[in-house]
């Protein structure tokens, strides 16, 4: 058989079941598939034919290449690397008849392949880029020092809460939240709060919980379940425990207000901060160069919308998802 020279000069490829070490890190995928690159004669030869399509050894070699160090450990054995190139000789076949049924025509196929081809080319703009790790340390020192406001982390509390219907119910349950410990507290929730947010596994010292928040005016930390006068309350504490000592009327309910948590407000390091700043101008400078290819691209390629077609698209409505019917319904709140 004509390829039985191919496959044999295939499997003595290294990386059989020998003991030589696995090679340092740094060494190139290709030096890791081969133990010295093909010649253009040897990356020509035919390795396996499928119709009228071929597969060369040099197509084979750089599917291994194309793989990551880890993946490749999979195929040291001569008969996996038979399992490969069996895989590769399943996907031609099924490639063929795709084309035959003339799949290749389809509009989502052909979109697909739109789609891959703009993630290659999006891929080479990557590797010209440079990474976080390649960003000059003098770039993002200069950077911290000009956004030091975004490195203070202020100060943020935790909130708990009890919310009722009526004021007469809410100043009752305050003059006993006063005076109660963590479970106590979790019990005055359970009887009396209108909020069913908690599961009923929920301890009973994190019934009402609200989440963090930070500070009144503070341009991070805001939390959309702790309406503005509950987190003004909440900074008038000073005791981790303690219950503010006043009825909250917020969101058209009546809320007792317990400070369960705080952390201090404090500034990043810069060490803190070098890795974060690192994948931001990594990023931005990614994105730049994107935007200047597609701008470099309209000039090549020009553009024209017809608005007037566009507007006649009509995009159906969803359906509103259906909600689940609880197992049980919940306990009334009792007076």
């Amino acid at each position: 058989m004509r390829f039985a020279f191919l496959a044999a000069s295939l499997l003595a490829l290294p990386g059989c079941d020998d003991d030589r070490p696995a090679p340092p890190a740094g060494t190139s995928a290709a030096a890791s598939a081969s133990a010295r690159p093909l010649t253009s004669a040897e990356a020509a030869e035919v390795l396996a034919e499928v119709g009228r399509r071929t597969i060369t050894l040099g197509e084979y070699v750089a599917s291994l290449e194309r793989m990551d160090a880890f993946e490749r450990l999979r195929y040291q054995s001569p008969a996996r690397r038979r399992q490969l190139l069996d895989e590769m000789i399943d996907v031609e076949l099924l490639a063929a008849e795709a084309r035959r049924r003339g799949l290749d025509r389809e509009p989502a196929t052909q979109e697909r392949m739109r789609q891959m081809l703009r993630e290659e080319l999006l891929d080479q703009v990557r590797e010209q880029v440079p990474n976080a790790a390649e960003i000059p340390a003098a770039e993002v020192r200069r950077y911290y020092d000009e956004h030091r406001s975004e490195f203070r982390e202020p100060e943020r509390r935790r909130v708990a809460h009890i919310a009722v219907a009526t004021h007469a119910v809410a100043e009752k349950v305050l003059a006993q939240a006063k005076q109660a410990d963590a479970a106590e507290w979790g019990r005055l929730v359970a009887r009396y709060s209108v909020d069913r947010s908690d599961a009923a596994s929920t301890p009973l010292e994190l019934k009402g919980d609200l989440g963090i928040v930070s500070g009144p005016g503070a341009e991070r930390g805001d939390n959309p379940k702790v309406p503005e006068p509950l987190r003004n309350a909440v900074f008038e504490l000073d005791g981790l425990g303690s219950v503010y000592d006043k009825v909250v009327p917020a969101a058209g309910k009546f809320h007792i207000v317990r400070l369960t948590g705080r952390s201090a407000a404090r500034a990043r390091s810069f060490r803190e901060a070098e890795r974060a700043i690192r994948v931001t101008l990594a990023t931005r400078r990614l994105e730049a160069r994107q935007e200047k290819l597609i701008e470099e691209l309209k000039q090549r390629f020009p553009v024209e919308i017809d608005e007037a077609a566009l507007a006649k698209v009509s995009v159906p409505k969803a359906d509103p998802p259906r909600s689940k019917k609880p197992s049980h319904a919940p306990a009334a709140p009792r007076p």
